[in-house]
């Protein structure tokens, strides 16, 4: 069910606007590569996912890994939970990756990405190996970063856990632009962000991640 689930997380991240056209691109690991969306793909248009090797090689079938296979390579070698990457030049994270800065500690959900921030990417050329050297340094300890006047990338062991950090982390690039907008964003202190870290020890159930809104569109089966 991998394949199935990678699609529909593509076709969900479209019909919410956070792929647009062919800017993004989402990979599943599987046992011998990943099985990635191809070159110049579109959510809204019959793709057939790849099936490549971590150095780019196609596997089995025809078609053209996507031009940031090297990008979803990386981040897989850095992140070994991860089984689901999505890349995104979705509006808000790309305006303040266009700025060059991170996500600071401006609200405390920013801790369910692995850390006090997240952390920008300095700027490469978009399908490079240098780019994908970058941002694995990035996202290394992590589960999101964002990418120098390109975008963000998100891993995440699950289609529905990478659809919810994408959009978590969509969301509070917004809400940080609109501070920032406003007046000059209050940062929480490293005591303070210790201590949401520790009040999610015992949120939810089973201590779980909240989860951003994805409105009533279903999780695949399987």
């Amino acid at each position: 069910m991998t394949t199935h689930q990678t699609a529909w997380l593509y076709e969900v991240l479209g019909q919410r606007g956070l792929i647009v056209g062919s800017s993004g691109n989402v990979s599943t690991r599987v046992a011998d590569g990943m099985m990635i969306t191809p070159s110049g793909g579109a959510p809204d248009e019959a793709v057939s996912l790849v099936h490549a090797g971590m150095d780019g090689s196609v596997l089995s079938g025809h078609g053209t890994p996507s031009s940031e296979w090297a990008l979803h390579a990386a981040v897989y070698g850095v992140c070994p939970d991860a089984r689901y990457i999505v890349h995104t030049h979705a509006d808000a994270c790309t305006a303040l990756a266009c700025l060059g800065l991170p996500l600071p500690a401006f609200h405390y959900m920013v801790l369910q990405f692995g850390g006090d921030d997240v952390r920008c990417a300095p700027y490469v050329t978009f399908g490079t190996q240098a780019l994908a050297d970058v941002a694995a340094r990035a996202i290394e300890g992590r589960s999101a970063c964002l990418l120098a006047n390109h975008g963000m990338i998100v891993c995440a062991p699950t289609a529905q856990a990478a659809l919810t950090r994408t959009v978590l982390l969509e969301t509070l690039c917004r809400q940080y632009l609109l501070a920032r907008a406003a007046g000059e964003p209050r940062l929480l202190t490293a005591a303070e962000m210790a201590d949401a870290r520790e009040r999610f020890k015992t949120y939810g159930p089973s201590g779980t991640t909240p989860r951003a809104s994805v409105s009533s569109l279903a999780t695949p089966n399987g």
